[in-house]
């Protein structure tokens, strides 16, 4: 169901506005309050919740989601939905990735979901994917001489802008994703694509900065100890690298403080940020700490046709 009018929702210049994200490892809420004054527009998280669902484990070994994952994300939906009720949430959006495009049972999932809860999800592409989470970084205070390779790790998928003077130059998605590499599901034919389409996207600038986005590039810049946007060198990234490497499973959840469901996954996902960074010459890595529900909340803000209103 299309919202209202957003500024018909507004008390006090105030909205509040969800964001589902049923990605391949997790599946995230957002709550975010948005404050509008003559100056700007500002966007403030009250809530994220993450819950460890692996949906991604499923799709890419069985080609579908098990029962009991089935159960677990309606519960997840239904906990979602009390959240959003209890914080007043006007409008929201829910959407699903990798995982959920390529189970043969999504149709059915959705269907059941929307049935029980009133709650639609929207199956976005790769490319789509991409571009959310590239508008968002695109209205932050970017240098706009400096040219950036965005790099979208998720369970089931890479999502790759090309940003050049403030301006979206070209977006890609890739199978490779953290999951999939755990699962041993990623071809070698994948690769390669992904290499030649960053050698022949990058080749023609002197320098691009890496733009690492997902919840495994935030662990990177805790383990590096810096700051967001502070430059992480190719050196330090190839440190930590190593660090992860030389630890057990356990030695990462005890040592580095990385939750259960993560502490496997930022293997994979440190490899995929480093070859992006060998394939474009690039000796800087940095983190916004932006992810896709962040890029839905500004959409439904944007976009008065987006999203639906929480019933």
């Amino acid at each position: 169901m299309e919202n209202r009018s957003l500024k018909s929702l507004t008390m006090n210049n105030i909205n509040k506005l969800g964001a589902i994200d049923i990605g391949s490892n997790a599946v995230r809420l957002l709550i975010a309050s948005v404050t509008k004054n003559k100056k700007e527009t500002r966007f403030k998280k009250i809530s994220l919740v993450r819950v460890p669902l692996r949906l991604g484990k499923d799709v890419f070994s069985k080609g579908r989601i098990s029962l009991e994952n089935i159960k677990k994300l309606q519960k997840t939906i239904r906990s979602f939905k009390i959240l959003m009720e209890m914080h007043q949430v006007k409008v929201f959006e829910a959407v699903a990735t990798s995982a959920m495009r390529e189970a043969s049972n999504s149709k059915n999932i959705i269907g059941e979901i929307n049935k029980k809860f009133k709650i639609k999800i929207n199956l976005i592409s790769g490319k789509n994917e991409a571009m959310i989470v590239a508008n968002v970084f695109l209205n932050s205070n970017i240098n706009s001489t400096s040219n950036y390779l965005f790099v979208d790790v998720g369970g089931g998928s890479t999502e790759l802008n090309l940003i050049s003077g403030k301006k979206l130059l070209k977006s890609k998605s890739f199978k490779i994703g953290t999951v999939r590499m755990l699962n041993d599901n990623t071809s070698v034919e994948n690769w390669k694509k992904f290499k030649n389409w960053i050698n022949e996207s990058t080749n023609k600038f002197n320098r691009v900065i890496i733009v690492g986005s997902g919840g495994n590039a935030s662990k990177i810049l805790k383990i590096a100890e810096k700051n967001t946007f502070e430059v992480i060198t190719i050196r330090e990234l190839e440190e930590i690298n190593e660090l992860v490497n030389s630890m057990s499973f356990h030695e990462r959840v005890d040592k580095l403080q990385l939750n259960v469901d993560r502490a496997d996954v930022i293997v994979p996902a440190i490899n995929i940020y480093l070859k992006a960074m060998e394939y474009s010459n690039s000796e800087a890595f940095l983190v916004p700490r932006i992810g896709l529900v962040d890029g839905l909340i500004r959409q439904i803000y944007l976009n008065e046709k987006q999203g639906q209103k929480l019933n």
